[in-house]
């Protein structure tokens, strides 16, 4: 309770009403003693104070002289003011401070709670006021006292009392009532502390540190604070400036053209104006006028922050008339503009006051006159000469003077150069306070000094807190450290002096993630390449560790002692801030320029050359920035790195580094736990350094408080502010990763508890903006869960109500946790939403933790649905209970930064808490620091072998896995291009005999290409900015790959086996084929003989030709039956008659199974099963079979009995009925089975047809195949088309050609035609590169493909065409690249010649170097024809067949150089027929367009059974992944329909399943919302419920609606009425729209 003394009457000095002298009470006493005779007064001394004032008072022999007044070169304490100094000390509780000063260890710890109002005495009120303050709770500066207990606690003024005289202890006399003379030490009994007695007795009481943290606090509560303090004992003057230190001030400053700029820097740094307040005299002789003897302090609140008590005055709760350590105290504060039109002032001024009676503080005053820029004189009255000497200096001085005059009135007026006057009375404060902004402002705005606050150092005759020795050499330590760095660019700094935890470690940590996630076939082998890796950068860290910064701060710490050490460690952190305050904020600029240029450039949309440079440059930034961060934390984590190099295997660590960091941590400093730039955990670094912290504490129990939240939720501050502690609270110093501090619970606390330390874990916050445009998803997710795992207990912070930013995060979480069956963790989680305006709305919050249950527990089933686990609500997986773990919070500022105090109401929140999460802890054991180790272990070691690869938005993904799409796309082209040209070798090395064991080799022909396929694809995977994201899909991608190129490696060694069997199949037909053609040439030789003299004209020799020739194929082919044609027409009757098909007679006439696939409505062929649909008229038919189920079934089937035929080997073995037997048989039970288990009948019609549809379609493949059969295999034939070859050599002979000239000629002929081959092959394969290239819908993937095909279909807007491509969008596709290519071609006619041109002269080249060497070699040998044949056909090295054994009959060929000169010249006329040739793609091997449709459509072709759209996976399998599209379409363009009526579906399938609707399949009904269930053509759908709908189907379906609805016979009509808004988008935007695809 507050007790005033105050009477009617009674006159008020400044800071203490009642008080009869000057401002701030001990003067007044001083005052007295020189004014009253001592024997007017009682005194009494306390025995204790003479004991603690003889320790304090120096050079003093004898006891009796303590009671004098003690005099030093300064100031003179009298005996009076000592004795009230030493009862203030005692009443406190602090007189063993005095000596035994108080720690921040005494705090950084659990203690009990704080006592309520009614609770706390005046011995708790110190303790009291720094738990308060340590909680930003701002009214720490009053704590009222029980009732009574100040009476009680005072002992040492009850002796006064006794010795007053009876009549005056009584109040019986009227006039006592009313009189003034009371005694003062009665008086002194009754009141309370003063509660800036109580802040600076603290204050003394404390060591630097804790003195630090006190200020910090007091900074960040809005108040003054001081800067001249006066020895309570000793009397000199001190600077506290070391408190000051690692306090920062952030403002805007605003010039004169309205453009701010935002300006944060430590306050030491700072330079400022500074305003100086002081009175001379004292305000006694103003009478009872309320403004004149209004508070000074006051008055500057008023300037500095009009709604808070920024400088403490009289009318502040618990003022009191007696004070006794603030008189002469020099307080000070900032004005931190906030860059408003508002502001007092555009830029930072300090304000300082002086308390008391400057005429009697001559030194403060001198120190303050001299260091402000504006001196503000409050002059009540003047008395004595002093005050006018003062005054009449200030005038003199060329500094700017504000006299303010309490007994004047007059108007504010200008009395020189800077000097102003201005009356007091009869104005109210508001006025007085605003004409002194306004004066002020325009001082400001010309030249004036600045103050900062470093300069106080050099002032003389007062001391500084820093030039303690212990600071001093902590100081001088850290400056050595620091001068290493001058001259060092910031962004330098790390590469230079802490290189261990930069780029190698990075790489390492990459290593060490990849070698617990390996994929492919080589696991063991990957692993072993890996951890070899890592030993490297590990041994790359130990030859750059140990810079000099890094030696000469290790030297430093084992060296300090005691303070010096912690002074070391805090100047190291101040100074570094310092050094890099400059660099940071510049950069930061840069960043937030650049930053808002690329938003800018995000909403335009049109620019998307010039986003990507700035994106660029936002990194690049972003890496600067992150060079640039140099702080305290980075040295420790360079001792960890440095630690974990020379630990690593086979080496030895030094154990020093863990002991300093144990050290550190017991002492309360945070610890680096995961290290957030490289997202990873140094394990063997944090448990060594918990293995130091065991062996100096001992195994001690821990209970584990972990916190997570978005950047800027104020996490850290909440915890700061709950425990005391220093994690980084600065927006622009953030440091990633996670943090761990000790907090030791106290003595008291510890039976309460079952562990002996809390162990905090604070994290960086989650989508750090700094991040942005960075890998950062997985990051994030990984840490979530790592401090999840971690806690006993987790707070989860959010700013304001709203949970959703943070529900992606939980359900990560609760996913991992479900994964993770090692670490089987449960841990405890509270809710804390921050910045809630209305914390006592109660329904509202009611209401809102229902919600927050709701989305919890509906989270926790879709994850468990995922993960096939058993859990139905959020608490099953995480200890959660919504009534008593949501906490709502009010918001942290009273009013808006950078002036606003703290919010009362927040520190009251901290305080239930708290208080929330220790009544929770009760019940928990806690963990061991050693079993705390392990689960460290654990946890990360589990997150690094799980490979769950979280994300917060699908859509990344998405676009991640597109781009991995596009490059698979191209790995597998080139290694199709290369299976495709080493095909074509093997055609010609099997025809020649060269190859035989094909797998092998066609292995080795790939080998090049596969190598650097695989060195792409790794380096995409390493490489790429989303490769957290690819790590899910690397192993899959690279099985995939293996098994694709092991597919094409099987399929063309199955190509080429069929043509070796084919070759075997027919070698005795080949073998007659030689003899054939050997006797048909001596034949002809001979007829030549006969010849030769009689004819000489090319008729004749015609004639005679011809008359033998039919008479030698026919004698030489009279044994061999021919090959008959086939009539498939005529053998399928056959085989329907024997399967007893009926009708097929009628149906084929009636030619409806022609378009079986192109009509719309199936209801003709479907009857109703069972009773429930009898009455169903026939529109309710075709609900029965829904379109899109019957046209599927089609394709499905006659893809299938097509792909059976062409599996037959009638190329090589010839046409089999048997085959349309086997065909006919299985689409039979393929009928049967989808008609089974259904609630409807397909009619016998439906069977006839779909079998003359599939004979139909396999006939023109039999035909085709078949007549290829005919041409490789009929001797008749193969004969007639080598006529003109051996007509040729009939001639040649005729007219006395040698037989090298005669082989020379055969030789050319038979090379032409391969030639052909050659060049067309080639062609075909360069073709399709070139197009796969240069054609925009063949770059990319089926997806690109399929964005092109829609873009030329709605240009075209033929609606025939539409449903061609959504009925049989496969063949639409391979149409489409068949025309594109034909296209091409055509267009580019003259280009497609000179790739063909190109190709003829690489095959003549070869076969002119074959011709040479060849000739040279058998010359040189001597060898004969066979000889020369032989090495001609294997110097074509498989490129070229050749078949040389039908030249048996010119073998008599001796003269070599000549045949070389007849080949020469035959290949020179060959070259030009060559060149000539036309472009045919009719004759080549493989078509190019056949190569892109293998190319492009090898992937998933399943639709959407609900819309139609094709599933866009790449991969053709890709188990166990669903399919998934992202843009659906409406249902109704693929004939979906309401139940029983005529109405075509609308709603797109992507809105249904987020609804309660249900649709009705054949196999039943089913919520939309569970479509999963309908069967196994739904189950493995991925069918999100979103708003991505692509405009393209909207204006499809409002630019086709007639046709569509005449097409399937129904309408878009009631609820699934076309919205009108889908009538807007016009064609151009439709097509336009498809680049989202």
């Amino acid at each position: 309770m507050i007790q005033k003394a105050d009477g009617p009457g009674s006159s008020e000095k400044e800071d203490g009403p009642g008080s009869s002298e000057k401002e701030d009470g001990p003067g007044s006493s001083e005052k007295e003693d020189r004014k009253e005779d001592n024997s007017s007064k009682t005194s009494s001394t306390n025995p204790d104070t003479s004991s603690t004032i003889e320790e304090k008072v120096k050079n003093k022999d004898d006891i009796d002289k303590v009671h004098k007044p003690v005099k030093n070169s300064e100031k003179i304490i009298p005996e009076e003011q000592l004795r009230k100094v030493d009862e203030l000390f005692s009443r406190l509780n602090l007189k063993h401070h005095c000596k035994d000063k108080l720690t921040t260890a005494d705090f950084l710890k659990i203690l009990p709670s704080i006592k309520k109002h009614d609770e706390i005495t005046e011995k708790d009120v110190a303790h009291t006021f720094l738990q308060k303050l340590l909680m930003l709770d701002h009214r720490a500066r009053y704590i009222p006292v029980a009732v009574g207990s100040t009476e009680d606690k005072h002992s040492a003024t009850t002796e006064v009392a006794d010795d007053v005289d009876t009549k005056d202890s009584h109040c019986d006399d009227i006039f006592s009532i009313f009189s003034s003379n009371v005694d003062t030490s009665q008086s002194l009994k009754q009141s309370h502390v003063h509660p800036m007695d109580v802040q600076m007795a603290v204050f003394h009481c404390s060591d630097s540190f804790l003195r630090q943290n006190m200020i910090t606090k007091l900074s960040q509560c809005q108040y003054a604070l001081p800067l001249l303090v006066p020895d309570p004992f000793a009397g000199d003057i001190e600077c506290p400036l070391w408190t000051f230190r690692q306090l920062r001030k952030a403002w805007k400053v605003t010039d004169k053209s309205g453009a701010t700029t935002s300006k944060n820097m430590p306050i030491c740094q700072a330079e400022t104006p500074m305003v100086s307040f002081f009175r001379l005299g004292s305000d006694t002789s103003v009478g009872d006028n309320d403004t004149l003897s209004s508070s000074k302090s006051q008055l500057m609140n008023t300037i500095v922050n009009d709604r808070h008590s920024t400088f403490f005055h009289r009318h502040c709760p618990g003022a009191t008339k007696s004070h006794c350590l603030i008189d002469g105290m020099a307080e000070i504060a900032w004005y931190c503009p906030a860059g408003k039109a508002n502001d007092a002032f555009s830029d930072c001024v300090a304000f300082c006051n002086l308390h008391g009676d400057a005429v009697l503080h001559e030194k403060q005053r001198e120190i303050l006159i001299n260091k402000a820029s504006v001196n503000v004189v409050l002059v009540p009255t003047l008395e004595g000469d002093k005050g006018w000497k003062i005054l009449s200096d200030l005038c003199k001085l060329p500094k700017h003077l504000i006299c303010l005059r309490a007994d004047d009135d007059s108007a504010t007026a200008e009395i020189g150069s800077g000097k102003y006057k201005m009356g007091l009375q009869g104005r109210s404060q508001s006025d007085v306070a605003t004409e002194l902004k306004t004066i002020l402002r325009k001082i400001l705005s010309t030249p004036h000094e600045s103050f900062q606050l470093d300069t106080m150092a050099s002032v003389s005759g007062i001391r500084t807190d820093e030039a303690e020795p212990a600071c001093r050499r902590g100081k001088s330590a850290a400056v050595q450290i620091l001068t290493l760095l001058q001259g060092k660019k910031l962004s330098e700094i790390k590469d230079t002096f802490l290189p261990c935890q930069g780029k190698m470690w990075h790489e390492w940590c990459k290593l060490n993630k990849d070698r617990y996630r390996l994929q492919g076939d080589e696991k063991e082998k990957d692993k072993s390449k890996k951890e070899k890796g890592m030993e490297q950068k590990r041994s790359e860290q130990r030859d750059k560790s140990s810079s000099k910064l890094m030696k000469l701060f290790v030297q430093n710490m084992q060296s300090l002692i005691g303070d010096e050490k912690h002074y070391f460690l805090k100047w190291i952190g101040i100074l570094l801030d310092t050094f890099s305050t400059d660099d940071l904020y510049q950069i930061n600029q840069e960043y937030d320029a650049k930053w808002s240029a690329v938003l800018a450039l995000k909403k335009k949309r049109d620019k998307p050359d010039q986003l990507k440079e700035k994106q660029k440059e936002l990194e690049d930034i972003s890496e600067k920035l992150y060079s640039a961060t140099v702080g305290f934390e980075h040295i420790l984590r360079e001792l960890g790195q440095m630690y974990e190099a020379h630990a690593s295997p086979k080496k030895v660590g030094n154990s020093e580094y863990p002991k300093l960091a144990a050290e550190l941590m017991i002492a309360g400093h945070p610890m680096e736990l995961m290290d957030g730039d490289a997202a990873h955990v140094p394990l063997t670094w944090i448990t060594s350094v918990l293995d130091e912290v065991v062996k100096t504490l001992g195994d001690k129990r821990v209970f584990v408080l972990s916190v997570l939240g978005i950047q800027s939720s104020g996490k850290s501050t909440m915890l700061n502010a709950m425990f005391g502690l220093q994690f980084a609270v600065s927006a622009g110093r953030c440091t990633r990763g996670a943090f761990m501090q000790l907090v030791k619970v106290s003595e008291e606390k510890q039976e309460v508890f079952q562990f002996d330390y809390v162990l905090v874990v604070d994290t960086e916050g989650l989508r750090a903006l700094e991040l942005a445009g960075k890998n950062t998803y997985h990051h994030d997710n990984e840490l979530a869960t790592f401090v999840i795992g971690l806690g006993n207990m987790t707070l989860i912070n959010i700013y304001g109500e709203n949970t959703s930013d943070m529900q992606d995060i939980l359900h990560i979480a609760v996913q991992a946790f479900m994964r993770m069956k090692k670490v089987k963790m449960t841990p405890n989680c509270m809710f804390v939403h921050q910045n809630v305006t209305d914390i006592e709305a109660g329904n509202k919050n009611k209401e809102g933790k229902r919600r927050l249950q709701e989305d919890l527990d509906e989270m926790t089933k879709l994850a468990a649905e995922e993960e096939v686990v058993n859990a139905e609500f959020f608490s099953d997986i995480i200890a959660f209970d919504v009534e008593t773990d949501v906490k709502y919070f009010a918001q942290l500022w009273e009013g808006s930064p950078p002036m606003a105090p703290p919010n009362p109401g927040y520190s009251e929140s901290i305080q239930e808490l708290k208080d929330m999460i220790l009544s929770k802890a009760k019940d928990s054991r806690g963990i061991l620091l050693s079993e705390f180790k392990s689960t460290i272990d654990d946890l990360w070691n589990a997150l690094l072998k799980e490979n769950v690869v979280f994300s917060f938005k699908n859509t990344r993904e998405i676009s991640v896995y597109r781009t991995l799409e596009e490059e698979y796309g191209k790995w597998t082209f080139a290694l199709r291009q290369a299976m495709l040209s080493t095909e074509n070798q093997f055609h010609a090395m099997l025809d020649n005999g060269i190859i035989h064991k094909i797998q092998n080799e066609l292995k080795k022909g790939m080998n090049k290409t596969r190598e650097e396929v695989v060195q792409n694809m790794k380096e995409h995977f390493d490489a790429v900015r989303d490769k957290d994201i690819l790590v899910q899909w690397r192993g899959r991608f690279e099985t995939n790959m293996k098994e694709f190129h092991d597919d094409l490696v099987k399929g063309s060694k199955r190509k080429l086996e069929e043509i070796i069997q084919q070759r075997d199949a027919r070698k005795n037909l080949d073998d007659k084929k030689t003899v054939y053609e050997n006797k048909l040439l001596q034949r002809s030789k001979e007829l030549a003989s006969e010849l030769k003299v009689k004819a000489k004209e090319e008729k004749e020799l015609q004639r005679a030709f011809n008359a033998l020739w039919e008479v030698w194929v026919t004698a030489l082919t009279a044994d061999i039956p021919s090959i008959k044609e086939i009539n498939i027409q005529e053998d399928v009757d056959s085989i329907l008659q024997e399967m007893g098909i009926e009708h097929y007679h009628e149906r084929r006439k009636c030619g409806k199974y022609k378009i079986l696939s192109d009509i719309g409505n199936y209801s003709v062929y479907v009857m109703p099963k069972g009773k429930i649909y009898q009455g169903l008229s026939w529109i309710g038919f075709s609900d029965l079979l829904p379109y899109q189920k019957a046209i599927t079934f089609i394709h499905n089937v006659v893809d299938q009995s097509v792909a059976l035929i062409e599996s037959k080997p009638v190329r090589t073995m010839g046409y089999n009925s048997s085959y349309l037997q086997e065909v006919a048989k299985k689409v039979i039970h393929q009928v049967k089975e989808f008609d089974s288990d259904k609630k409807y009948a397909l009619k016998p019609e439906f069977k006839v047809d779909l079998l003359l549809h599939v004979f139909q379609a396999a006939e023109s493949c039999l035909s085709k195949s078949h007549k290829e059969f005919k041409i490789n295999n009929d001797p008749l034939t193969h004969l007639e088309n080598k006529k003109d070859q051996y007509y040729n050599a009939f001639r040649g002979c005729c007219k006395g050609n040698s037989s090298a000239a005669v082989l020379g000629e055969l030789l050319c002929s038979k090379l032409k035609q391969y030639a052909t081959q050659y060049v067309y092959d080639k062609t075909a394969l360069h073709l399709a590169g070139e197009m796969k290239s240069s054609l925009p819908p063949f770059s990319g993937n089926r997806v690109n493909l399929e964005r092109h095909i829609l873009g030329s279909l709605a240009e075209r807007a033929d609606f025939d065409s539409y449903m061609n491509y959504i009925k049989t969008p496969r063949k639409h596709m391979e149409t489409f690249i068949k025309k594109e290519v034909k296209e091409y071609i055509t267009t580019n006619h003259n280009k497609v010649l000179g790739i063909m041109k190109n190709h003829v002269e690489d095959v003549c080249q070869l076969l002119d170097q074959a011709v040479h060497e060849a000739t040279e070699k058998v010359t040189t040998r001597k060898g004969d024809a066979n000889m020369w044949l032989e090495e001609f056909s294997r110097l074509l090295k498989g490129d070229l067949r050749l078949d040389t054994n039908c030249y048996e009959n010119l073998n008599d060929i001796h003269q070599f150089d000549f045949l070389k000169d007849e080949i020469k010249k035959g290949l020179r006329s060959m070259k030009e027929d060559l060149n000539s040739l036309s472009i045919n793609t009719e004759d080549v091997r493989v078509r190019p367009d056949q190569i892109l449709i293998d190319h492009l459509c090898k992937c998933c072709w399943v639709q959407c059974p609900f819309c139609g759209a094709i599933c866009t996976n790449t991969l053709e399998d890709h188990s166990p992944d669903d399919h998934n599209v992202r843009f659906h379409r409406s249902p109704g363009i693929h004939g979906w329909s309401i139940r029983g009526k005529p109405i075509l579906c609308v709603t797109f399938c992507t809105t249904e399943v987020g609804g309660d609707g249900r649709f009705y399949d054949s196999a039943g009904s089913f919520p939309y919302k569970e479509y999963r269930k309908a069967g196994p053509e739904y189950a493995n759908w991925r069918i999100t419920p979103d708003e991505s709908k692509l405009p393209y189907w909207k204006w499809f379906v409002c630019r086709f609606q007639k046709e569509l609805e005449k097409h399937y016979g129904k309408r878009f009509a009631g609820s699934e009425a076309i919205p009108e808004e889908w009538r807007k988008f016009t064609q151009e935007e439709a097509i336009e729209s498809l680049e989202e695809m």
